[in-house]
């Protein structure tokens, strides 16, 4: 929760969310979000399971990323394509992505 975010960031850690996000009941977790640091933050699916309220009842696919970084990009109040590009950037040093 919110509450540990500062302590992941001192240790250095990544901070992934996914689908759950999106859930009316999870404003804990969209406080979370907002207190990560931006190069520290990532957007994943959990396919197949999770899907992101918006579809909820269908099977999730890595295409529903996008549904989870919108709302992500509203919680933080930053513009869409510069969120997109920092948590592309972030994957891509984290696991070591060339392209």
């Amino acid at each position: 929760g919110p509450d540990e975010v500062d302590e992941w960031m001192r240790r250095g850690f990544s901070v992934s969310f996914a689908g759950t996000l999106t859930y009316p009941k999870n404003d804990a977790l969209r406080r979370a979000a907002v207190r990560v640091r931006a190069d520290r933050l990532l957007v994943e699916t959990d396919a197949p399971y999770l899907s992101p309220q918006a579809r909820r009842g269908q099977r999730n696919e890595p295409a529903f990323v996008v549904d989870t970084l919108a709302l992500l990009t509203e919680v933080r109040a930053e513009e869409s394509a510069a969120l997109g590009r920092q948590v592309t950037e972030n994957a891509r040093k984290l696991f070591g992505i060339r392209f």
